[in-house]
C-alpha cells in the first residue's frame, strides 16, 4: 500500500513539475543539526529508504529521476522558512518534505501556500499544523499531538489519578498539553510546567512539579512531552520521586533524546505508541503497558518485560 500510494503521489506531482526535463526535485528540509538532530537523522534515513522501496530501487517515477535536495533548518523557524522559499522559488522543487520541529513547520506553512506547492510535513507533531494553521497545500504522514494524548489517556484516564505535565515551551509542547487536557475526562491536571528546548538544568521545574503534586490525594503521575536533547529523565530518576512523594508508575512520555526517538528508565514512546512500565504485582517482574492510538481508535495490551522492541533503550 505504501509503495502504491507514494508512487501515485509522485507520478501526479511529476505532471506539474517544472524542473529540468527527466527529473523531479524534492526538498527535504529538516534538523540535520540542533536539539532535534536525532529526529532529523531518522527521518532522512527513513525517507530515502521509503523512496528506494517505493520505486523498486530505481529512484524513478513515470520515467523521471528523483533528486532529493537536503537542507538543514537547524531547528530555527526563520531558517526553515527561507530555505523552503528558496527551494520552491530558486531551485524549482516539485514538493518539499519536513520539517522536524513544529515551530519550523508553522513558519513554513504560508510559504507553501504562497508558492502553491505541496509541503509534506514529517515528523513535526503540533495539532495546529493541520488544524487552525492548515492550508490546502499541507499534508502530513506522522502522528499529531491529539494521537499522543489519546494513547496516554487510554492508560491514565481513571478517577483518582492526578497529573503534572512537563513539556517544551513551544508549539510541540503546548499543543501536546492542550490535547492531553482535552483527552482526559477523569484524571485531573494539577500543574503544567513548560521549559525551553535545550534546557540543561531541570531542577527548578521539577521542584515546582513536586510542590504541586506532593499534597495531592490519589495516584500521582508526571506526563512528559519533551523533544530534543538533553532530556529530563535522568534528573527525574536522580530525584527518586517515586520514593520521595509516592509517585506512581507509569510515567507517560513523548520525547526524543539524541540517539533514539524516546527513552527513559520508566517509559518509552515511539510514534503513536506509548509504552509505560509498571509492576504487575509487588512480587513479580514488571510488564509493559502498550497503547497504540490513531485519530479514530486506540487499543491497549500487556507484554512481558522480556519483550524486546526493535529499537535500543537504556536504563539511564
Amino acid at each position: 500500500m505504501f509503495r502504491r500510494t507514494l508512487f501515485a503521489t509522485l507520478a501526479l506531482v511529476s505532471l506539474s513539475a517544472f524542473a529540468q526535463p527527466g527529473e523531479i526535485k524534492i526538498a527535504h528540509i529538516y534538523s540535520k543539526t540542533g536539539p532535534l538532530e536525532a529526529y532529523g537523522k531518522q527521518t532522512a534515513v527513513g525517507f530515502m529508504m521509503g523512496l528506494d522501496y517505493a520505486t523498486g530501487g530505481t529512484m524513478t517515477v513515470a520515467g523521471k529521476k528523483l533528486v532529493v535536495i537536503e537542507k538543514d533548518d537547524q531547528g530555527k523557524p526563520d531558517i526553515g522558512k527561507s530555505l523552503l522559499a528558496a527551494a520552491y522559488g530558486d531551485e524549482k522543487v516539485a514538493l518539499a518534505v519536513g520539517p522536524t520541529a513544529s515551530p519550523v513547520a508553522l513558519a513554513m506553512l504560508p510559504v507553501a501556500e504562497e508558492y502553491k506547492k505541496i509541503l509534506l510535513v514529517e515528523p513535526a507533531v503540533a495539532d495546529s499544523i493541520t488544524g487552525d494553521k492548515w492550508n490546502k497545500y499541507i499534508f502530513r504522514t506522522g502522528r499529531n499531538s491529539s494521537q499522543d494524548a489519546a494513547a496516554n489517556a487510554a492508560a491514565l484516564d481513571k478517577p483518582g489519578n492526578v497529573i503534572a505535565t512537563l513539556a517544551n515551551d513551544n508549539a510541540f509542547g503546548r499543543d501536546g498539553v492542550k490535547a492531553t487536557r482535552e483527552s482526559l475526562k477523569h484524571t485531573k491536571i494539577v500543574h503544567e510546567e513548560y521549559l525551553p528546548v535545550g534546557t540543561t538544568d531541570f531542577t527548578a521545574g521539577l521542584q515546582r512539579i513536586v510542590d504541586k503534586l506532593k499534597d495531592q490525594p490519589g495516584n500521582k503521575y508526571i506526563s512528559v512531552g519533551w523533544s530534543g536533547a538533553p532530556a529530563p529523565f535522568s534528573k527525574i530518576a536522580d530525584m527518586d520521586l517515586k520514593s520521595a512523594m509516592a509517585l506512581n508508575w507509569p510515567l507517560a512520555a513523548t520525547s526524543c533524546p539524541r540517539w533514539w526517538r524516546t527513552s527513559s528508565s520508566l517509559a518509552w514512546k515511539v510514534r503513536c505508541i506509548t509504552i509505560s512500565a509498571f509492576p504487575k504485582t509487588p512480587s513479580t517482574k514488571p510488564w509493559w503497558h502498550v497503547t497504540t492510538a490513531s485519530s479514530r481508535h486506540h487499543q491497549t495490551s500487556l507484554l512481558p518485560v522480556a519483550f524486546q522492541p526493535p529499537w535500543r533503550w537504556s536504563q539511564r
